[in-house]
């Protein structure tokens, strides 16, 4: 009997996790701020290699029902680049006087980006609805898409679900595939998966976390295999969020 009632227990508790379910959604409140790290890196053998980092500055001025306003600064940007020959580094906690006529250069097309304020309207979904830039520098939304939040499916999520996500950029279009490794009592595990299509073809892979409780992604791996005019292109990007 007691066999019988431990194998009764564990039975229904394997059952309780496989049944855990999630709604992931954006829980922002008013005034909360974040701070996200990005580290990305291209390669395209001989040809060009690019690694670059930016921490930008976060924070959630007004959530109405289902919808909020965040502003977005960046607060550092670096970048070695290396084209037909040529290295380059730009770093902007350096003066002028420290950088090299490589930096210089790019400091005046990067350094701008600096001053500018991203304020976004989205849903809790992770849709965003608007995007306006002040003052309109030319590339600092291109900039900021990479770091993009993953729309949420509407409805809640098991073990093993999957859901599907395309966004188009530069010509690309990337189709991701986000399925629930695990859940717990604080986080959600993604694998992410997918392909690219468009001005380069290619596939996708990678890993998510996020926050159960207030859906934030806290840390992702997204890596990028493609083909773009016959030269192959590696992308690995690394975003951590942290809330201050």
């Amino acid at each position: 009997m007691k066999k019988v009632l431990i194998l009764f227990v564990m039975a229904f508790a394997m059952n309780v996790a496989a049944q855990e379910s999630v709604l992931l959604r954006l829980n922002y409140k008013k005034g909360d701020s974040y701070t996200m790290n990005m580290k990305m890196a291209q390669d395209m053998g001989t040809m060009m290699s690019m690694d670059m980092s930016m921490v930008m500055n976060q924070e959630i001025t007004s959530v109405t029902g289902e919808n909020y306003v965040s502003k977005m600064k960046i607060s550092q940007i670096s970048m070695d680049m290396s084209q037909g020959g040529n290295n380059m580094s730009y770093d902007s906690s350096k003066s002028e006087q420290e950088l090299d006529a490589g930096g210089q250069a790019m400091k005046a097309q990067i350094g701008p980006m600096l001053s500018v304020v991203l304020t976004v309207k989205g849903n809790n979904l992770g849709e965003v609805s608007e995007t306006t830039v002040e003052p309109n520098i030319p590339g600092a939304q291109d900039l900021t898409k990479q770091s993009s939040n993953v729309v949420y499916p509407k409805k809640v999520v098991r073990v093993g679900d999957t859901w599907t996500m395309t966004k188009s950029n530069q010509g690309m279009n990337m189709n991701f595939v986000y399925k629930v490794k695990s859940i717990t009592k604080e986080l959600v595990l993604l694998d992410v998966s997918g392909k690219v299509g468009g001005m380069a073809e290619g596939t996708i892979s990678g890993d998510m976390k996020v926050d159960r409780n207030s859906g934030v992604q806290l840390h992702s791996n997204i890596n990028m295999t493609m083909t773009v005019q016959g030269q192959e292109m590696i992308t690995k990007m690394t975003v951590t969020m942290t809330k201050q």
